[in-house]
C-alpha cells in the first residue's frame, strides 16, 4: 500500500474531513502486521476500536447498573404526639425564659416598698417618688422661680 496515501488520509483524519470508507482504509492498514516505524505511534488508536468490539460486558453489569439506578427505599418514621409538639414546647420555654428575665429585671429596679428607685442628680442618695412628692410646696416654688426667670429672659431679648 502507498504510504504517501496513508499519510494524506491521516492528515484528513486529524482535520475531521475523512469519509467512512477512508477511515475503514486506515483501520485496515493499521491492523495489518507490517506498519512503518514513523506511523507506528498511530497504530494503537485504530487497533483500540477493533479490540473494544470484542470486549463485552461483564456478567454482573446488569445488577451493578440496577443497584445504581433504583432509588433506595426510605422507611417512614412514626411521629409521636410529643415529637409533633416539640417546636411548641421549645417556643414556650423561650417565652417563659424572657418573662422570667423581665421579672427579675423589674424587681432589681424597685425598692422594698415597691416604689421605683430614683437616683438624684448628684448620685449619692437614692430616693423614692413618694419622698419627692412630699416636698410639693418647695418644688412648686422652685419651678415657678425658674419659669419666671425664663420668661424674663425672653421678654428682655424681644
Amino acid at each position: 500500500m502507498d504510504y504517501k496515501n496513508i499519510e494524506q488520509l491521516l492528515e484528513k483524519y486529524w482535520q475531521c474531513e475523512t469519509s467512512i470508507e477512508e477511515e475503514s482504509l486506515l483501520r485496515q492498514f493499521f491492523t495489518q502486521g507490517d506498519v512503518p516505524a514513523h506511523l507506528l505511534r498511530y497504530k494503537s488508536l485504530f487497533v483500540y476500536q477493533q479490540i473494544q468490539r470484542n470486549v463485552g460486558l461483564s456478567k454482573d453489569f446488569d445488577t451493578r447498573i440496577l443497584a445504581e439506578v433504583e432509588p433506595p427505599v426510605v422507611k417512614a418514621r412514626r411521629l409521636t404526639l410529643t415529637a409533633r409538639f416539640m417546636p411548641l414546647f421549645k417556643a414556650a420555654a423561650v417565652v417563659v425564659l424572657f418573662l422570667s428575665l423581665g421579672n427579675i429585671a423589674q424587681h432589681s429596679f424597685t425598692g422594698e416598698d415597691r416604689g421605683i428607685l430614683a437616683v438624684d442628680t448628684i448620685g449619692r442618695q437614692v430616693t423614692t417618688p413618694s419622698v419627692a412628692i412630699s416636698n410639693d410646696s418647695k418644688t412648686e416654688s422652685v419651678l415657678v422661680d425658674s419659669l419666671a426667670k425664663i420668661n424674663k429672659g425672653l421678654i428682655i431679648k424681644e
